[in-house]
């Protein structure tokens, strides 16, 4: 077939797939309208960095001067807003179960002269490990606090003893560490959950859309008149079909990139126009991973229900929330099967740490390979499109 005719059998599949795209408003809801609202959810519920002022109580049977600056100091913590105070453990601990608060902290009476007796006195923070980010940074701050009371008595016992600051401060801390968080050093939690959960959501309208788009082929009786379209060649009538869907995925995908790198400032270790073929890989892999999919599994409901298991899964095996390096070695192994892991593993390689891409060549490698796998498996997808009758 000549060069000329190939680009005119894609530009008549291309049109005939703009068509359809017009005629259903399902396309234009998962392709445009719902990775734009995913777009700006997530980067507007997160835009603080950090969650602030997460609702705790204090239970202080003491109530002491001490008690009261201890409570005040644990107050002045960002992340961590006293809303409560209660008169026993009790009604703390209800206040918790009805989801009023995240956490507690309590000082028994006889707290104050304890420390003063050098008598190791006991304060006790409770807190709903159900919450995982709230009740990590509300245990951190609470066992702050807690520490900082300490040092700050025996300060004053050194102090009363002629001690001077210098010496004081070598004791109590006689290593001073101090800590450099590289590439995200505001600990800013949108940095890093939205150039993860973002591509995810993208990437899993992609799987749907695709799978759908083929599936529906079968079910409304109109494959054989796509792959007639196309010259009876498959691979026209799969890149035909798809160009369309792709550039709206693109630009959509162009948009989220803008948004974060350029309106937000998110961090990144080269110039934009290097991470334009991280987007442009992600759509096309994505789409190739769609028609691979339909293509192992024939039919419209398994296809898009295994293709909504797997970018679920990636969630968890992409590694952004629990490194994969810490999983068994089947799961290890397993990830190598996700796109989304690739796509997290480049994204930190390349964009966020700004090393050469040649790190991150095996990554490069397996999301050509899901690009190029259909191809060799066409044939497959055209005797479906020709012989295979739709089952509901």
């Amino acid at each position: 077939m000549q060069f000329l005719e190939v680009v005119d059998s894609v530009k008549r599949v291309a049109l005939r797939e703009c068509h359809i795209l017009a005629k259903n408003p399902m396309y234009w809801f998962s392709i445009v309208i719902f990775p734009i609202f995913i777009i700006f959810f997530f980067t507007s519920l997160m835009h603080e960095g950090m969650p602030s002022s997460l609702p705790a109580a204090v239970v202080d049977q003491d109530q002491t001067s001490t008690s009261r600056s201890l409570i005040r100091t644990l107050d002045a913590f960002q992340t961590v807003h006293v809303k409560y105070k209660f008169s026993n453990v009790a009604e703390a601990r209800n206040a918790m179960q009805r989801g009023e608060i995240y956490a507690f902290y309590y000082i028994p009476e006889g707290t104050t002269a304890d420390l003063m007796a050098s008598r190791q006195p006991k304060v006790s923070f409770y807190y709903n490990s159900s919450f995982l980010l709230a009740g990590a940074l509300l245990y951190r701050d609470m066992r702050t606090v807690s520490t900082l009371a300490s040092a700050k008595v025996g300060a004053a016992k050194m102090q009363a003893m002629g001690l001077t600051m210098s010496q004081i401060e070598a004791i109590l801390q006689p290593i001073k560490v101090e800590t450099h968080p590289t590439q995200n050093p505001w600990l800013n939690y949108n940095y890093y959950l939205s150039t993860t959960i973002i591509p995810g959501c993208i990437m899993l309208f992609i799987f749907l859309v695709t799978a759908y788009s083929i599936g529906t082929e079968l079910k409304f009786g109109t494959a054989k008149e796509w792959v007639a379209e196309a010259g009876g060649n498959m691979h026209i009538a799969l890149i035909g079909k798809f160009i369309p869907q792709g550039i709206l995925f693109m630009l959509v995908v162009g948009l989220y990139l803008f948004h974060l790198f350029v309106v937000l400032k998110f961090p990144h270790a080269c110039h934009f126009w290097q991470i334009i073929p991280y987007g442009l890989l992600m759509v096309v892999a994505s789409q190739a991973f769609g028609v691979l999919v339909f293509i192992i599994f024939p039919s419209l409901r398994m296809s898009m229900s295994i293709c909504s298991l797997w970018a679920v899964l990636s969630f968890s095996v992409s590694g952004f929330a629990f490194p994969v390096e810490a999983m068994d070695s089947p799961i290890q192994a397993l990830s190598w099967l996700f796109p989304l892991r690739h796509l997290f593993m480049i994204y930190q390689i390349e964009i966020l740490n700004g090393a050469d891409g040649w790190y991150c060549w095996p990554h490069y490698m397996v999301l050509i390979l899901i690009i190029f796998i259909p191809a060799f498996l066409a044939g497959r997808l055209k005797r479906m499109m020709e012989n295979y009758v739709y089952i509901p």
